[in-house]
Parts: structure tokens; C-alpha cells; sequence
């Protein structure tokens, strides 16, 4: 689609981005509930070891350039605003935004490129959309017609995306996850017709509608257990949509929370139940609903700014938005592998996404960062793969993570900057005896008092790095 057609349709990325994540930043991680399945256990230490993921927003929103399915939400928060012939309509928009299923048509789709590209990164576990809020398919399922399998894109051999998605990155040894919208703003039983939606919620009240909001329930159960029967193995249910939840869960002291106007149970314990029993061990994240249903805990596009021992991810951004805009800025090498040792340091793993275009591939700047982050990652991944962190953590300049008697010390440079012939390595006590190295090489080095020091060809040998890796054993 050309920029002309799509600049009039474009939301407000940076403040869609800053609500979202104000909403988790919110949220009082001391309640967390640690799982007491050991399968679920087991998984969960599998999951805390592999450190980096690769998320994907797709969808046919893709293809107008926009934010992922906001500008459909009936809010007046003026940040998401809807543009075009069809904004001053709401009505006229949802069936023009709906209407884009029947061009929707990615014939470039190559989910084996990408496998290979997030592995040859060091990734090592995968989220994808398989819905987002407007409640498009992005998998054949049987209880909807608006999805994938029924658009131009419906006759390619790969038309099912999340199967072929799934099986391409299972193949390269991830773990694989599925994100799943609870709310679903295309079907009748959550946006009931009879009452206009106001705003992200349920447009009636389930308890005056018993009825409907069993329809919407059992709707639910039904497409989360297609995935999970029919998709092989899956490791992570990844629920996003924290508005729908039981009103009992709901903590007055945050503010987005507040505003819910309904109780919205969807019955996790059912889903859960019936999840694990054709997925065993299955980790469940029901995002922002602390209890036995939210595994691990998923602050959005921010770091916390302390250790956390809990288990934990962020998810964030490549670029400025979720989905594909056009011309999206992307991170630098630089920012985003300080990004990486800040949360492994902290206790936590980076889901770093990348939003598909409309017909069906990454921006190559994309592919030139996770190569970039790949070269860097074969000699430093030692520190970050299957290590827990150390106190201090983050100290200065210093990220430090451990396994077993080792200590992984690692100096985050400033852009442009080269290892100094004396370094200090600050919060750690250390003694004459210990052994230090650099990773580069695995070079011995002289050290007092914490206190490197560095020769002129070893310093040119290693080259201008976003971040140094130093082994004490």
C-alpha cells in the first residue's frame, strides 16, 4: 500500500506505547504466586535460562500501517485517533478497518527466514499473535469466519500462518508461545450489537446476560483449546487484555483498573485446566491478573529498575510500535543489547518484537540488527544463557550475572567507546587469586583490587563493542 494511503490512517504510536505501559508499571508484582505443578515448575526454569525471544504483531492492521486493532476501541483518550474518509463514523470505520480481510494477502511470507534469523541472534523462544483485540485469526479456527484462511491469502498452501509459524521456529529449537486477545471486538457475544460499545470492555453487563457472556466464554475456551490441540507443542499461553478478568482481581490502587465496569471472569481455571492437559507443563501469563493463572510477570516496553525474584520478562519493541508502520525507526545494536543485559542482570528475559509488513516480511533493518546482535552474542552468550544474577546487579557501568563459581561481569560502553588500559570493576570484591578474562579470546588478565589492566594490542584486537564481557573464576 502506498505512504499517501497510509498517512491519513496512521495512530499515535509513542503515547499508544506510554498508556500500555503505564498499565503494567502499575502493577504490585509482591503478590505473585508461584506455580505449584513441577512440570509447570520444570518449564518455567527452562524458560528463565534461554533469556531472548522474538515477539511478532500481525494482523491484517498491517496492511493500513496502523497500530495494532486500537483505533477501533471506542475511547475518547486521544491517543489512538482514528483518520481517513470513514473517521468521523465510527460504524463506517469498523466495516472499512474489518474490510481489509478481503485483500489481506502476504504472498512473501517466509516464517523459515525468520526461524533462522532470530536463532542465528540468539534467540531462543518465540511469542506470535495469533489474535489481537479485533479479533481476526491469524489460524484456520472453526468458531470464526473472519481469519486468515479466509482471505486472498486463503489459497496459498501456508494460508494457516500460526501453524507454519510455529513449526518453523519448533524446528530451530525454540520454544514456542502463542498470544491470545481474551477481549474480542469482531465477535457478537463480547461487542453485542444490541448495546454500541463505549469503550475496550464488554459492552453489557455479563450478569444481567448470563447467557451471552457464556456464549463468549465457551467462544474463548474453544479457539485457546484449537490452539492447543492442533498447533503442536506449545510452551508459553501468553493472554493479553487485562480487562477482562474477575472483578474480585481488580486492586483499586491502579488506576487503569479502576475503570472496569463489569465483571468480566472467563473462567481461567477451566481454560488452564483443559490447556495443560493436551499441553502438559504449559506456562499460562494472564497479564496484570496476579494469582495462579500469571506464571511469570510482563512489564511492557520499560526495564524495572531493580532486581526482581520473581520470574519476569519485558516485552519490547524493535522499532516505535508493535505492528509494522512504515519507516518505523528501529533501535540500535548498541541500545538494544544494553537492553538485554539490563534485564538478564535484574533477573528477567527480553521478548524483543518484530511487526511482519502487509505482505509477509521483516524491514531488512531488522534482519541487519538481529545479525548485528548474533556477532556480538557468540562470544558474550556465555554470561547471559543459564546464568542468575548477582548482587550487585547493575552498578554504574556494570551488569553482572553468575553460574555455578563463575562470575560474568559485563561493561556496558558508551556509543564509540574502546576498553580503557585501566578498568575498574565496580561492586565486586576481588582477590589477586582470581582468574579474569575477557571473553574475546579468552584472555588472561593482570588485575589489583578489582583494577585491569589492558594492553594497547589487546584492546585493538577486541575492537569497539556495545558491551565487554569479563569472566571471574
Amino acid at each position: 500500500m502506498k505512504i499517501k494511503t497510509l498517512a491519513f490512517l496512521l495512530c499515535s504510536m509513542a503515547n499508544g506505547l506510554w498508556v500500555s505501559a503505564q498499565q503494567h508499571a502499575e502493577q504490585d508484582h509482591s503478590k505473585y504466586v508461584p506455580p505449584t505443578d513441577p512440570l509447570v515448575q520444570a518449564k518455567l526454569a527452562q524458560w528463565q535460562d534461554v533469556k531472548f525471544g522474538l515477539m511478532m504483531h500481525w494482523g491484517t492492521y498491517s496492511q493500513w500501517g496502523i497500530v495494532e486493532s486500537w483505533s477501533l476501541c471506542p475511547e475518547d483518550e486521544g491517543w489512538c485517533e482514528r483518520r481517513g474518509p470513514h473517521a468521523h463514523n465510527w460504524y463506517e470505520y469498523k466495516k472499512a478497518y474489518e474490510g481489509i480481510a478481503d485483500s489481506f494477502n502476504p504472498v512473501q511470507f517466509d516464517p523459515e527466514k525468520w526461524a533462522v534469523a532470530a536463532k542465528n541472534a540468539g534467540m531462543k523462544y518465540l511469542v506470535f499473535t495469533t489474535k489481537h483485540h479485533d479479533g481476526f485469526a491469524m489460524f484456520d479456527s472453526k468458531y470464526t469466519d473472519y481469519k486468515i484462511t479466509n482471505t486472498p491469502f486463503g489459497k496459498n498452501p501456508k494460508s494457516n500462518v500460526t501453524k507454519e509459524i510455529l513449526s518453523a521456529f519448533r524446528k530451530e529449537g525454540f520454544m514456542t508461545g502463542t498470544y491470545f486477545s481474551k477481549p474480542d471486538w469482531n465477535t457478537p457475544s463480547y461487542w453485542w450489537p444490541y448495546f454500541p460499545p463505549k469503550d475496550r470492555n464488554v459492552s453489557y453487563d455479563p450478569k444481567k446476560y448470563p447467557e451471552k457472556w457464556q456464549e463468549f466464554k465457551d467462544f474463548t475456551n474453544n479457539q485457546i483449546q484449537e490452539l492447543m490441540t492442533d498447533y503442536g507443542q506449545i510452551d508459553i499461553l501468553w493472554l493479553d487484555g487485562g480487562w477482562v478478568r474477575p472483578f474480585s482481581s481488580i486492586d483499586p490502587n491502579i488506576s487503569w483498573q479502576k475503570s472496569i465496569p463489569y465483571d468480566q471472569d472467563i473462567d481461567m481455571a477451566r481454560i488452564a485446566k483443559l490447556a495443560r492437559q493436551k499441553q502438559p507443563g504449559l506456562l499460562v501469563v494472564d497479564r496484570t491478573v496476579t494469582g495462579a493463572y500469571e506464571n511469570y510477570v510482563t512489564p511492557e516496553q520499560q526495564v524495572p529498575d531493580h532486581y526482581m525474584p520473581i520470574p519476569w520478562e519485558s516485552c519490547m519493541t524493535m522499532g516505535n510500535s508493535w505492528s509494522y508502520v512504515p519507516n518505523d525507526p528501529m533501535k540500535s545494536t548498541h541500545q538494544l543489547v544494553h537492553t538485554l543485559l539490563e534485564i538478564v542482570s535484574k533477573g528477567g528475559n527480553l521478548l524483543l518484537n518484530i511487526g511482519p509488513g502487509p505482505d509477509g516480511t521483516w524491514p531488512q533493518v531488522a534482519y541487519d540488527r538481529l545479525e548485528e546482535i548474533g556477532l556480538w552474542m557468540k562470544d558474550n552468550g556465555q554470561g547471559i544463557y543459564g546464568t542468575k544474577p548477582k548482587a550487585p546487579y547493575r552498578q554504574g557501568k556494570w551488569a553482572f550475572t553468575q553460574k555455578e563459581q563463575t562470575t560474568y561481569a559485563f561493561y556496558l560502553a558508551d556509543k564509540g567507546e574502546k576498553l580503557p588500559k585501566q578498568l575498574k570493576i565496580e561492586g565486586l570484591t576481588l582477590n589477586s587469586k582470581q582468574k579474569i578474562s575477557i571473553a574475546k579470546g579468552s584472555t588472561s588478565l593482570k588485575h589489583r583490587d578489582g583494577v585491569l589492566q589492558l594492553s594497547d594490542k589487546l584492546v585493538d584486537s577486541i575492537g569497539e563493542q556495545p558491551a565487554y564481557l569479563f569472566i571471574i573464576e
